[in-house]
């Protein structure tokens, strides 16, 4: 197996520590709350109940799913290592840490960042990055997640033919 061109992990490790993304703000209606809730099955009232959450939650009304807030990263990261690292292919990793620090109320509005904490040269042209993720809820000092996960990348090889193209 060769290895990813020098110059392309060079290119990368040189902006570790670098902030690579912030996304725009995104509001997290009910409609989107309630959509998550379809997907995964997760109906509990607390998401999905806004008459029950007003009259019984200590936070006034329904709050976005935990893992709904955390996929607010995946575009980020996308765009991140798609369009500012010119990656080819993308692939999750992992997670090594996430912590919920603030719930993320229906109306609220979203945004995340993206900040590259690490590079490694890995077999079959690609690098293990390490990224630093936050989800930041407008009007909030604490933000509402806090991360840290791996992506796998690919970069074009030297002559210009994609990863997907190779495949092909």
């Amino acid at each position: 197996m060769t290895m990813i061109s020098t110059d392309h992990v060079a290119r990368v490790q040189a902006r570790v520590g670098e902030r690579l993304w912030l996304s725009d703000w995104v509001c997290i209606e009910q409609s989107r709350i309630d959509g998550f809730a379809e997907a995964t099955g997760d109906h509990y009232w607390l998401h999905t109940d806004p008459d029950r959450a007003r009259r019984e939650s200590p936070l006034g009304g329904t709050i976005a799913h935990g893992f709904l807030t955390m996929s607010m990263l995946a575009p980020s990261c996308l765009h991140a290592l798609l369009d500012v690292l010119g990656a080819d292919e993308v692939l999750n990793y992992g997670v090594e840490s996430l912590r919920f620090l603030a719930p993320v109320r229906c109306g609220a509005r979203v945004r995340s960042s993206i900040v590259l904490r690490s590079a490694v040269a890995k077999p079959g042209e690609r690098v293990l990055v390490g990224l630093d993720c936050s989800v930041e809820i407008e009007g909030q000092e604490r933000p509402a997640l806090v991360g840290q996960s791996l992506m796998l990348i690919h970069f074009p090889n030297q002559i210009g033919v994609s990863h997907a193209a190779q495949a092909a």
